[in-house]
């Protein structure tokens, strides 16, 4: 197998890449959904005030939970990684008031970016909503902070792969025919490394059986990657990163000097050209 994952020839797809300061336009976000750029990296995004209060929020949280899935860290809220969609709604239930207590009576920047996005989208005729099924509904979002050192704190993968094997009871399961974008608010991020890298490479199916990760898009090996060219983000507290997540990502090794990488994730996109879906 690491022959053949050495000889495979990842096919190079150019990055579209835009950063800038200030707050999220919803027209940028919509361009992310329908594929015309690749990531938008927005500095200065939300308050410092805001970031260190939902920082300190995360870390007293009751809810905060160590993960199981094979990536190190911690969370708060749920996740439809490699989980059912019984399980993961039930999941998303129980954790609500322990995600809506993130933000307690703050200007939640999730929800706000959420809502904006909600009105514009229905001036086009497009309903966006949180994923659902008969066992609940999503979250606006989890909260994580990754404990992996090493060369990178999360390994590189895409957000593709477990979408699309996610199962014929999840309804997000069509957005992998499509844009899956993945949304990422930074409230704390340690002075150095932790950077988001992205490949210029969007695995398909094959691909990804070539590397064994077919049903999780996680891990992708150094040998895979080691011809495709690479863009990395330097990211800040209160940063926004938005992202095409059919892309190999991953995130760079930090320094040990007390900060840690603290974002709030979540996803969405086109499930029909009339829906746009939203989970976790």
């Amino acid at each position: 197998m690491a022959t053949n994952q050495a000889r495979q020839t990842p096919a190079i797809s150019p990055l579209t890449i835009e950063e800038r300061t200030g707050s999220i336009s919803t027209a940028e976000i919509i361009s992310v959904l329908k594929g015309e750029i690749t990531a938008l990296h927005i500095s200065q995004a939300f308050s410092t005030e805001i970031a260190e209060e939902i920082t300190a929020k995360f870390f007293s949280s009751p809810g905060l939970n160590e993960r199981k899935d094979g990536v190190p860290g911690k969370y708060v809220g749920a996740s439809h990684y490699r989980k059912d969609a019984a399980t993961y709604f039930a999941e998303a239930e129980t954790a609500r008031p322990h995600v809506d207590a993130l933000f307690g009576s703050l200007v939640d920047p999730v929800r706000a970016l959420f809502d904006a996005l909600k009105r514009e989208l229905h001036n086009q005729g497009i309903e966006l909503r949180l994923a659902r099924s008969e066992h609940g509904q999503a979250n606006v979002c989890r909260a994580l902070s990754w404990t992996g050192s090493g060369t990178f704190s999360l390994d590189p993968h895409d957000d593709v792969a477990q979408v699309l094997r996610a199962g014929n009871d999840y309804e997000l399961s069509a957005v992998a025919h499509n844009t899956v974008a993945a949304l990422n608010f930074y409230p704390s991020m340690p002075e150095e490394g932790g950077n988001l890298r992205l490949w210029s490479h969007k695995p398909t199916v094959a691909d990804r059986k070539s590397q064994g990760v077919e049903t999780t898009g996680y891990p992708y090996s150094a040998a895979y990657l080691e011809a495709v060219p690479s863009r990395e983000i330097q990211l800040k507290a209160g940063d926004i990163a938005l992202l095409d997540g059919g892309f190999v990502h991953g995130v760079t090794g930090q320094s040990g000097n007390g900060k840690r990488r603290v974002l709030l994730n979540c996803f969405f996109g086109f499930a029909r050209p009339d829906l746009v879906l939203w989970w976790t």
